[in-house]
């Protein structure tokens, strides 16, 4: 029988007095990453017994909205890519990056 190998992925967030999101950290020594500034994340998690997608959203009290729109269109990109490799439907990804289009040019994020 072979060994189970673990991986971690580590958050740390700080918090000011009123429990509000200051600064943001994440490690991942598997991918060489220790304790690397962040001042967003979006977390998802499939819970199988309830069928439903569990999240945490965060960001730090100083994150600049102009990088938070950033920070949006860019994973919407990344969700439409990942929905892809997933499931092969090539014909909703295609739908999925034309909505991203739109969000880029709504916001004025393509130049």
């Amino acid at each position: 029988m072979s060994k189970k190998q673990t991986s971690k992925i580590e958050l740390i967030v700080g918090l000011d007095e009123n429990r509000i999101p200051e600064t943001l950290s994440w490690s991942a020594q598997d991918g060489g990453i220790s304790n690397q500034e962040a001042k967003a994340m979006l977390l998802s998690v499939w819970d199988a017994k309830s069928k439903e997608a569990l999240r945490i959203d965060l960001w730090t009290k100083d994150m600049p909205v102009d990088e938070m729109k950033l920070f949006f269109y860019q994973t919407l990109i990344a969700m439409s890519d990942t929905f892809n490799r997933a499931t092969q439907d090539e014909k909703m990804t295609a739908t999925m990056k034309d909505f991203c289009d739109y969000f880029a040019e709504k916001l004025e994020l393509k130049k």
